[in-house]
């Protein structure tokens, strides 16, 4: 299958009827400044749908993209450091925890972004941790492969895979377009 159209529809903060429709929902979740934005502009082959930011912490709601008519890319707020007040964090952490966790609402795949380069963040074990606990279906993609040192790849490739607790690592790089066509086939329903 490929991604021939997609559509912002509306950023949302709580509870929703759109988060409620027939469609399925995949959620792209990850630290603030991950290349979330990116990784979905890179997957839908628009430079701009998702808005990407220089600053950590820039998208605060809940945004849905309609993709082929026929399911959602939820693009989630950062979680981590963000640059905004403590009371912003504390609300994006919220909405984050809510909407994945919390919410009565049903994600078919969970997106979880990590940085190849940084490697796996105790924030981002965390994530992967609650998202285990509440047995969501999730895909792994190590993004920004394009920044490290060809000679450290592969041992910080097979750090990333032991920490993941043998769920399979997309590597990806949003900027040179590597594995987008691995990501389109794990969420493709």
């Amino acid at each position: 299958m490929h991604i021939t159209s997609a559509v912002f529809v509306k950023g949302v903060r709580g509870t929703d009827p759109i988060l409620a429709g027939t469609k399925p929902y995949i959620a792209f979740i990850g630290r603030s400044n991950v290349g979330k934005s990116s990784v979905i502009n890179s997957l839908v082959k628009q430079k701009n749908l998702a808005r990407a930011s220089v600053s950590p912490g820039r998208t605060r709601e809940i945004n849905l993209f309609l993709i082929n008519n026929s399911f959602y890319l939820v693009d989630l707020p950062g979680y981590g450091f963000a640059k905004a007040s403590r009371e912003v964090q504390e609300h994006i952490q919220q909405l984050i925890y809510w909407y994945l966790l919390n919410s009565e609402y049903e994600q078919k795949k969970v997106v979880l972004i990590i940085d190849a380069n940084v490697g796996i963040t105790d924030n981002d074990k965390k994530m992967l941790y609650s998202l285990e606990e509440k047995q969501k279906n999730i895909v792994i993609i190590a993004n920004k492969i394009d920044k490290i040192k060809k000679s450290a790849y592969d041992e910080q490739m097979q750090k990333i895979q032991e920490a993941v607790h043998g769920h399979v690592v997309i590597p990806y790089s949003a900027k040179k377009g590597i594995g987008v066509g691995a990501l389109v086939n794990a969420i493709v329903l």
